[in-house]
């Protein structure tokens, strides 16, 4: 499967250098032939511009000089640690052909020398510093451990995309201090490595797509500057386009589809083909394309008015609905969830810092809508600070645009005054990513499923290792008073075989597949209003032998869970996860039973409601046997992520969590569940909860609610009827009042069908789902 390659991001430095480098590249361009002469102050432009994307602007602040004072760290231990010779730079980077830690050496490099070009730094300056960088530039060409002669040796994406960006940084940081000829060795192996941005250099049948295709472009336009190469800048503005394939693996293109990378036409983005990818791939994406439009405006080189349009549009349509207090959600974080050095925060503060650029760029209502974003997200978050960087390793999952650069941009922009967004109340289904959201002002949620079109989850190259859950009806919740709750070490300390909202077994976990699908195509749901949605999943395990219908149907004050037709045939115990919540670090927080205190572990039988300090409420709605557990759990990143330049590190972390399962016992045939979780909710209010709501059906073919209002939201697995409406095969409904009549919204979760008949009060009608790929269809009646 292609693009499953990722450079260690984490040692790229959030705290990436601020240099005034503002002196046009002259010498270092190769001499243009009279056709170039015309672009040759353009080519300047470009390479200062992508300078100041790894130093900055020189914007002096209190936030700048400690981020400095952090980055001066970092560089000078690489730096004393580093010996320019015949041996690795290195002692625990081993040179040699095919190396897992080229990415490394050249991330390490990269930190010296955006220090070097730093004002105000440790090196900054330094004529040895810049002999010894040169050296090691030498070394490691010389020695092929990148160069022309190098042979592509396991992950590609080390040689075509990896290690040619963060050696671009090098060289944008000191090409003013390289002759011609210099710059254009090392630029060599760029040139053999990713010569044509719109193929796979070691498979050139392969057609790039999504990330990498925008990584490619942006790497051929700097590299052409570099080298002063018209041409070679063209093909890469091109190339984000798809011009040479017809547009046909455009990176802007919304795809009409279910599945293939990249955007889609109801705001979805995948990367390899199944998995959803707005919060990574998707911003490696967004940032690129906001690197090309910022080192090339103004030049003969800008990217084509069209396609900046088309990336402002991106942000506010595909990532800013998955973002809670500047973090993206871990339902569209594919393997990358597992990794100590790009949290939730860490990929939002990249977001953040490719919008803060684009805002730049733009102008008007889409400059104010831009800039009002980010400066939203900066504000809301206070677990991860975007303006301070206690430590450029921690904060560090991008290769430019966050850390120093970012700051003084972002201040920047802050400075003109700019109002931040405000918070609306939402309700999306992505049904070509099989991915919904629902936000209120107070909290937001988010479910991780799965079909036979999306995957279960990603794990490769070592990554994701306990991910074998996240994609069976996952609820995500994100609270306003818990914004670190999935970057504070959850995923190496949360029982993984207990994720909130899904139905698991009590057996060992099955074998980690890459990209598994399920051997169901019903899953999605339908959007009512933005404040009221119903979702539905025809769940089956990976090994097949537990099934069941699970249905989520979400209102202004909390989420109804709903499932029938439990059935396993493995023979151990069922269970349904209620809660499974990370309380910190010795963490605390009182539950309450009906009025009673429960302690550390109970057997909980016929109880009413629920309720967790700081937290929320739960109401059971049904005769429930609930075992409620709080307890510690140990564990390490590197448990969870054992990828070569990814890995995590040894050091134990323990959590405190508040566990609330229902117990369904062994082999269980048609059970079911019903409860509501409320965040936030008092213990008040949420025992006055339960006049917001009525469950009208819970069998395996059809689950309901009807609201306080009378609105009915319904998830049909097959053929039948719930008060009255009828429908004719699996749909997903919601009936109400709209204004002066009647409401009807239906939507096709199986993505198969190409019309259903809806009987509503003994009128029928036929509502058009063919290629409508899960969304929404209305109708008045």
């Amino acid at each position: 499967m292609p693009g499953f390659g990722y450079v260690d991001r984490r040692t790229a430095l959030r705290g990436g250098a601020a240099a005034a480098a503002s002196v046009a590249l002259t010498t270092a361009l190769a001499s243009p032939s009279s056709a170039q002469a015309s672009g040759t102050g353009g080519m300047s432009s470009i390479v200062t511009g992508y300078r100041e994307l790894q130093t900055g602007i020189d914007r002096p602040s209190a936030e700048r000089a400690t981020a400095l004072a952090n980055l001066d760290r970092v560089a000078k231990s690489y730096h004393d640690s580093m010996t320019v010779g015949d041996g690795p730079l290195w002692k625990d980077l081993p040179l040699g052909p095919g190396s897992d830690f080229t990415t490394s050496m050249y991330a390490r490099l990269r930190a010296i020398a955006v220090n070097w070009g730093t004002p105000g730094g440790t090196l900054a300056g330094d004529a040895g510093v810049l002999t010894r960088i040169k050296g090691a530039l030498e070394l490691l060409y010389t020695s092929d451990q990148y160069s022309e002669k190098t042979a592509e040796i396991g992950n590609w994406y080390t040689y075509e995309i990896g290690v040619p960006l963060y050696l671009l940084h090098i060289l944008a940081t000191v090409a003013d201090e390289l002759t011609r000829d210099e710059l254009a060795k090392y630029l060599k192996p760029v040139l053999k490595f990713s010569g044509n941005p719109n193929l796979r250099t070691n498979n050139p049948s392969v057609v790039e797509t999504g990330a990498n295709r925008a990584d490619k472009s942006t790497i051929s336009i700097v590299s052409g500057a570099m080298l002063g190469d018209a041409e070679r800048i063209n093909r890469g503005v091109a190339a984000f386009t798809d011009v040479e394939g017809g547009g046909a693996a455009s990176v802007i293109a919304k795809l009409h589809r279910a599945g293939g990378d990249g955007f889609h036409t109801d705001g979805s983005f995948l990367q390899h083909d199944s998995v959803p990818y707005p919060g990574h791939y998707g911003i490696i994406l967004l940032t690129a394309l906001a690197s090309a439009i910022h080192v090339t405006k103004g030049t003969e080189f800008e990217l084509p008015a069209d396609v900046r349009d088309a990336a402002y549009a991106l942000v506010s349509d595909t990532f800013a609905p998955f973002v809670h207090a500047g973090a993206l959600m871990e339902s569209v974080r594919g393997r990358f969830l597992s990794r100590q050095g790009e949290s939730a925060h860490d990929i939002g503060h990249q977001l953040t810092g490719a919008v803060v650029l684009l805002a730049r760029s733009a102008s008007g209502e889409r400059e104010k809508e831009l800039g009002g974003l980010a400066a939203k997200w900066i504000t809301e978050d206070t677990f991860a600070p975007y303006l301070k960087i206690p430590d450029p390793e921690r904060f560090a999952p991008g290769p430019d645009l966050v850390g120093i650069p970012g700051i003084e941009f972002a201040q920047e922009l802050l400075a003109t005054g700019i109002r931040p967004a405000r918070t609306v109340a939402a309700h999306r289904v992505f049904g070509q990513q099989d991915r919904m959201v629902h936000v209120t002002e107070g909290w937001s949620a988010s479910l991780g499923v799965a079909s036979t079109r999306i995957s279960r989850y990603e794990s490769i190259n070592s990554m994701n290792l306990h991910g074998w859950y996240v994609g069976d009806g996952a609820l995500y919740l994100f609270l306003p008073k818990a914004k670190g709750h999935f970057t504070d070490a959850y995923w190496p300390t949360v029982d993984p075989r207990l994720l909130p909202g899904t139905t698991t077994k009590s057996g060992p976990p099955p074998k980690l597949e890459s990209v598994p699908l399920t051997g169901k195509d019903h899953c999605g749901g339908v959007r009512w209003d933005a404040r009221h949605g119903a979702h539905a999943l025809d769940f089956v395990s990976q090994d097949g032998t537990l099934t069941a219908k699970k249905s989520w149907f979400f209102t202004a004050s909390g989420v109804v869970c709903l499932g029938a037709g439990i059935t396993d045939s493995s023979g151990e115990r069922i269970r349904t996860t209620i809660e499974n919540r990370n309380l910190g670090e010795n963490g605390s927080g009182a539950l309450l039973a009906d009025g009673h205190l429960v302690g550390g572990s109970e057997s909980l039988r016929r109880k009413r409601w629920l309720h967790l300090e700081k937290v929320g409420g739960y109401v059971l709605l049904d005769d429930a046997e609930v075992t409620a557990l709080r307890e510690d759990r140990t564990g390490t990143w590197r448990d969870v992520d054992k990828g070569a330049n990814t890995k995590g590190t040894t050091v134990p972390y323990t959590r405190r969590y508040q566990k609330l399962v229902i117990e369904h016992g062994a082999a269980p045939s048609g059970a079911s569940y019903a409860y509501a979780v409320l965040p936030t909710a008092s213990v008040l209010e949420t025992i006055a909860s339960a006049w917001s709501w009525r469950v009208r059906s819970n069998t395996a073919t059809v689950q309901a609610v009807r609201l306080w209002d009378a609105t009915l939201l319904a998830n049909f697995f097959a053929a039948g009827s719930v008060d009255e409406v009828s429908v004719s095969g699996p749909a997903s409904v919601a009936l109400g009042r709209k204004g002066n009549g009647w409401q009807l919204a239906v939507s096709d979760p199986t993505q198969r069908q190409d019309v259903l008949r809806v009987t509503v009060r003994r009128k029928t009608v036929e509502v058009p789902v063919k290629d409508t790929f899960g969304a929404t269809q209305i109708v008045r009646i």
